[in-house]
């Protein structure tokens, strides 16, 4: 299915709570597969709480000139569990038949933009080892973070933002 090109990069507001639930469980779904898949009514209510609780985290969606949601990323202060790394890009899903717009990187490179803002100048995400979409982390210059035993569970890092959002293009 081919899409015009056009849609927007936004912050996310606590009105999107229900769209954003229905395309988290959207996107995990295809991303991951439907077996454990978090039900609707579990992902309004975190980001419900999310919205009314949590200050320590900012979201961008990504949408079409409908309205509808068609991606989102997430970003949070890293915990410390990786020394060295300030910054985590907890969530980023893009719906499948959006991939290939730009869209995930527009994405990628405002979370950056907003740690960079913040002070915050390095980035981690922690993902799947066998997940297809690793590349794309790849292509945007993270590197692959490996376990003290040398394994690879995931885990891709940007130790530098500045760099990252002088290779792209949002500005």
């Amino acid at each position: 299915m081919t899409h015009p090109a056009t849609f927007r990069i936004r912050d996310a507001a606590s009105g999107d709570t229900a769209p954003l639930a229905a395309l988290h469980v959207a996107t995990f779904k295809e991303s991951h597969g439907r077996a454990g898949a978090p039900t609707l009514e579990l992902r309004e209510s975190q980001w419900r709480a999310a919205f009314e609780r949590e200050t320590d985290w900012f979201c961008y969606v990504a949408e079409v000139p409908d309205g509808q949601l068609i991606g989102f990323a997430k970003g949070t202060l890293h915990d410390g569990g990786v020394p060295g790394f300030e910054g985590e890009l907890d969530k980023i899903y893009v719906l499948r038949q959006w991939h290939r717009h730009g869209i995930g990187r527009q994405l990628v490179e405002h979370v950056a933009r907003r740690f960079l803002e913040q002070g915050v100048n390095s980035m981690l995400l922690f993902g799947d080892a066998r997940n297809p979409s690793n590349g794309f982390y790849e292509r945007l210059g993270a590197e692959r973070l490996f376990s003290r035993e040398g394994e690879f569970h995931g885990g891709y890092g940007w130790r530098d933002l500045h760099r990252l959002v002088e290779a792209g293009s949002v500005r």
